[in-house]
């Protein structure tokens, strides 16, 4: 039971890291940059979840709605301020930018009075609630935390709904058409420049779930946006073009940290999610999802 129970724990953290890791994936496809504002853009999320919460009085699905949608809006105006006119800038200025976003967003909440450098509580209905599956009196039989069962229905709930977006929807396929060659895309007549807006926009929105799904497991405080540097590692497992990719390289990064957490020597978990980046780059370079690219000289 205890092996389950580290699993299942596992799969719940390596959603968020996977969830994450579609950010960096989504971007990186549509303007073959990477950004790595991405933990930053799912700190705001959690705040705007907790503004609309706690300050506007929202119910709990219309505050997760409005943060979604606020996070949305907030990455297509971002993209079209900040990104848009460096692109086609070398790809380290890019690269840069999005850290220095990413320090910008952490200040500005920081200097946020009584908000920015406390630790806050995400006022869930499903906080600290735990199903006990057998065993009697729930003594001995598998203990689920629910907020992490939510984590993992909501994850795959997503990933169903991205699925049917970039398989059926004109705009996913656009989407998809554009991320495989933007300049024969924009021949076509789709509009690229809107479409980066847009995916900007969906990445942001992706980050503002994690940090919604994340913040009832741990808090809503300025440093969450870190995590990150674990979702990095979990779209280089899974293959930095692929958005299913992302998900398995997040449940691969996400057991691994788990699993080692409990059976390894104390401070292992740290570094374990880059210790399997090492071996699959040593194994598989291009991830396990990841197309192989030759170039000719």
């Amino acid at each position: 039971m205890q092996f389950i129970q580290l699993v299942i724990g596992g799969i719940s953290q390596g959603c968020i890291y996977g969830l994450i890791a579609l950010g960096f994936v989504l971007i990186y496809k549509a303007t073959e940059t990477v950004s790595f504002a991405q933990g930053e853009l799912m700190m705001l999320g959690s705040f705007c979840g907790l503004a609309t919460m706690t300050f506007l009085g929202f119910p709990f699905w219309l505050a997760v709605l409005s943060a979604i949608g606020a996070m949305a809006a907030f990455g297509v105006l971002l993209e079209r301020v900040v990104i848009r006119p460096i692109l086609g800038q070398p790809a380290f200025s890019i690269v840069m930018l999005t850290i220095g976003i990413g320090y910008v967003a952490r200040g500005v909440i920081t200097m946020i009075p009584s908000i920015g450098t406390d630790t806050h509580t995400l006022p869930v209905p499903y906080k600290d609630m735990v199903w006990n599956l057998g065993g009697a009196g729930g003594q001995g039989g598998l203990v689920l935390n629910v907020e992490q069962m939510v984590v993992i229905a909501a994850t795959a709930a997503l990933c169903l709904l991205l699925f049917a977006i970039f398989r059926y929807s004109k705009v996913g396929i656009a989407m998809q058409a554009a991320s495989q060659n933007q300049l024969a895309a924009y021949y076509m007549g789709i509009p690229v420049k809107a479409l980066n807006g847009l995916v900007w926009g969906l990445a942001a929105a992706v980050a503002a779930v994690a940090g919604l799904l994340l913040a009832p497991i741990t808090f809503v405080h300025v440093n969450m946006g870190f995590i990150g540097l674990k979702a990095f590692p979990a779209a280089v497992v899974g293959g930095f073009g692929s958005l299913p990719g992302a998900i398995v390289g997040g449940l691969v990064i996400g057991i691994v940290e788990s699993l080692s957490g409990f059976y390894l020597p104390q401070g292992f978990k740290d570094i374990a999610a880059y210790v399997v980046v090492l071996v699959m780059l040593m194994v598989k370079p291009n991830g396990l999802f990841g197309e192989r690219v030759s170039k000719k000289v």
